[in-house]
């Protein structure tokens, strides 16, 4: 029987950026158009921030010159701004909301240090009995250490967990160790998803 259910952060819990902001920051900042996620994120400080080498902080300031940022200022300015385009989504929220007080709820996020702050901002860190930050830990999907500690946090059985994704090879590392896993796509989808997964209503 599923007794917790787990929500990756980025693109899930977090709203999927629409391509017209990023497009909005490249021009903003003089980049070629499709460039500023690769800049970023398949940068080496960005791989890791990710496992706790480096802070927040230090992966902007070492990566803002990359973006054409000259300066502390300008890299603040456009981390704010960049942090303050983040939303919630809404319809996960609300399935989060449904799921609480019927089911364990957790994080599981590649994510440099400080998620459950984020979350706390956010007002939704009540909802989660367990945030696994990898930035935090030192360990990142899909490494299964990550999932098998977020279980034993829990106190569930891997058969007993549902995982929520939008990365198909952290989902199929959630499923070898027996894990339901769910591909996330949209809210309404993960909706029938979790509808026919779990036991009772919520």
């Amino acid at each position: 029987m599923i007794k917790a259910i787990i929500f990756d952060f980025g693109r899930v819990i977090s709203a999927q950026k629409p391509p017209s902001l990023f497009r909005s920051y490249e021009d903003e900042l003089g980049l070629e158009p499709g460039t500023i996620n690769s800049i970023m994120f398949d940068s080496e400080a960005w791989q890791e921030a990710l496992v706790g080498h480096k802070t927040a902080e230090e992966f902007w300031h070492e990566i803002g010159p990359e973006l054409g940022l000259l300066n502390v200022n300008e890299v603040d300015a456009f981390r704010h701004r960049y942090h303050a385009d983040e939303k919630i989504n809404q319809g996960v929220l609300d399935l989060i909301s449904r799921l609480h007080g019927n089911y364990k709820l957790a994080v599981l996020s590649n994510s440099p240090p400080g998620l459950s702050q984020w979350l706390a901002d956010w007002n939704v860190l009540n909802f989660f009995e367990v945030v696994f930050c990898s930035g935090d830990e030192g360990i990142a999907k899909p490494d299964s250490k990550a999932f098998e500690l977020t279980l034993e946090r829990l106190g569930v059985k891997p058969d007993e967990a549902v995982f929520i994704d939008d990365t198909r090879e952290h989902v199929n590392a959630a499923q070898k160790l027996g894990l339901q896993g769910i591909l996330f796509t949209t809210a309404e989808e993960l909706e029938e998803e979790l509808a026919r997964l779990l036991p009772r209503d919520f």
